[in-house]
């Protein structure tokens, strides 16, 4: 059973920080690629970042490449998602995912949802 929960959203100023965690319940993520995605009020669901489930490779939106960082941290067993030189455009809800079989920015192809964590920057 996958069971996701986001955590380490809020509200920050445009240009700072935060940092975002997906945690499974207590299980491992072992053998699932892992997905961040953002909605915005009246916006579809969109992609942000993606990395395989041994860490190695991973991808990212253009517009958080070069500011956004996505990496697991085993002894956690968490998937996080550092979000650095924030923009009142990255304001949305985020949201983890987890897919056996798919690696990549198509929210369709993953199995798992978590239930989001509001991120907002301020102007």
């Amino acid at each position: 059973q996958v069971q996701l929960v986001e955590s380490g959203g809020g509200l920050v100023q445009a240009g700072g920080s935060l940092r975002l965690s997906c945690a499974n319940s207590g299980r491992t993520f072992n053998g699932y690629s892992m997905g961040w995605f953002r909605q915005a009020p009246d916006k579809e669901r969109e992609f942000v970042a993606a990395i395989t489930w041994s860490g190695g490779v991973s991808m990212y939106a253009d517009s958080v490449k070069g500011r956004f960082t996505i990496s697991r941290d085993k002894a956690k067993n968490t998937v996080d998602l550092q979000m650095n030189s924030l923009k009142p455009e990255d304001t949305a809800v985020y949201y983890c995912a987890a897919s056996r079989r798919y690696y990549g920015p198509r929210p369709s192809e993953y199995d798992y949802w978590g239930q989001g964590t509001q991120v907002t920057a301020s102007s």
